[in-house]
């Protein structure tokens, strides 16, 4: 610091610049919860079930028989899990049930970021 040839101004100035260069060189990258996702429903709307995970970009890691009942557990990612529960009360005639808790973070596809990027700058 120099009394003469610093302010506060200039500090401001040359911190933004430095972090401008520093986010530029460390290429960030964006990331999303991902949650586990069990469904459980009559064996009947299986296959409405597989197909909604897959819609919502989920991954699907195990499927079978609770006795009467088919589950499907899996990841997907938390921003397409808003209104599941209306959805799965519609497909399943309320017969439906699932939970979900936190499993992890996971980079976001290149070409979603792109999409939020364009809806972040309107």
């Amino acid at each position: 610091y120099h009394d003469v040839d610093s302010s506060a101004l200039a500090f401001e100035i040359a911190g933004r610049a430095c972090f401008r260069e520093a986010h530029k060189a460390s290429r960030p990258k964006l990331l999303e919860p991902i949650m586990a996702v069990e469904t459980v429903t009559e064996s009947d709307y299986l296959g409405e079930i597989i197909g909604d995970f897959n819609r919502r970009r989920g991954q699907i890691s195990e499927q079978g028989q609770k006795g009467p009942q088919a589950f499907v557990q899996g990841f997907i990612p938390l921003s397409e899990m808003f209104g599941y529960i209306n959805w799965l009360r519609s497909a399943t005639s309320g017969r439906g049930t699932f939970t979900m808790e936190f499993a992890r973070y996971a980079e976001v596809a290149p070409g979603l970021v792109d999409k939020l990027m364009e809806k972040e700058v309107r």
